[in-house]
């Protein structure tokens, strides 16, 4: 079941790829109950995130059931197994959960997206350093940024300010609490020739941050956060059901009128107050932003709100 399955879905999403131009897509992601897998192709590499569950096998047989698995993908995709990475995943709390390394080597390889360079690291962390499922809401940025002064909050690895700063943006401000990556987000920046003295990195506490900034400072806010964050560099616990609303609100204070704030988020459940808001110019951009190889499939929110 799992080969005829992962042959159809490769066979049409690799011509879908092929045609686009995008070499770092999702091919399959849990299709089969059997096969509570993830698989990424990121340029001749292959990513399988296992997800954890009660499998009942041993280690031993375990280990033969990822051998077999990563096999019958190296032969249905063409690339050799031995740049198949593999890693387990689980639900954590917190955003220290969601990026944890976890090893101490660094097996770093670049990609590109829309003539774009990124490091993307598929060994040492949980996640790989660019996630897929931005790709078309990265590129409404650029298409959006130029002349402007933009803010990437929970900025990560800095995709966003990298394809603001392909978009010419006058200023950007990239944060996120964790030094890794804004030193990564940084690393990005001039692999891409693209640093200027009104590029800054920072690292902070996005809610204290935001409290800190005079109003209608930026032109342009992409707010990505985790769904629920208990680091100990926090002051508070964040939980994005709860607390979006003081983060939106708080965001559309700094921002200049006529400005723009993208607002995602993987919340499974998230309803988004629009009540309590202080915009009535929402516009949910989900669908419009959700790519070819997460359509049926992706459990994340986007909008775009308006002052």
């Amino acid at each position: 079941m799992f080969r005829n399955r992962l042959t159809k879905v490769y066979r049409h999403r690799s011509k879908q790829a092929q045609k686009q131009g995008i070499s770092c897509y999702r091919v399959y992601d849990h299709d089969l109950p059997e096969f509570p897998v993830c698989i990424e192709l990121y340029e001749g590499h292959i990513y399988i995130a296992e997800y954890k569950r009660n499998h009942g096998m041993d280690e031993h047989r375990h280990q033969q059931w990822i051998s077999q698995t990563i096999h019958m993908i190296s032969e249905i995709t063409g690339i050799p197994s031995e740049k198949a990475h593999v890693k387990l995943r689980q639900r954590k709390a917190g955003r220290q959960g969601q990026y944890q390394k976890t090893d101490v080597t660094q097996h770093e390889i670049i990609v590109q997206e829309n003539g774009l360079k990124f490091i993307v690291n598929l060994e040492d962390y949980l996640d790989t350093g660019l996630f897929l499922d931005h790709r078309i809401t990265r590129k409404m940025v650029m298409e959006d940024s130029a002349g402007r002064r933009i803010l990437n909050l929970f900025a990560y690895t800095g995709s966003f300010s990298v394809y603001a700063a392909a978009g010419k943006a006058a200023a950007i401000t990239t944060v996120d609490l964790s030094h890794t990556y804004t030193q990564w987000a940084e690393r990005n920046m001039r692999l891409n020739a693209l640093e200027q003295p009104g590029y800054s990195f920072v690292q902070a506490d996005v809610l204290q941050y935001l409290k800190e900034v005079p109003a209608e400072t930026y032109d342009l806010i992409v707010m990505d956060p985790p769904t629920f964050s208990n680091s100990k560099r926090m002051d508070d616990i964040l939980d994005v059901q709860r607390d979006h609303v003081l983060l939106i609100n708080d965001c559309l204070r700094i921002l200049a009128p006529g400005g723009s704030l993208y607002f995602s988020t993987n919340a499974r459940k998230f309803v988004l107050d629009t009540g309590n808001l202080k915009t009535t110019k929402i516009k949910d951009i989900t669908r419009a932003t959700t790519p070819f190889d997460f359509e049926g499939k992706l459990f994340r929110w986007c909008y775009k709100l308006d002052k």
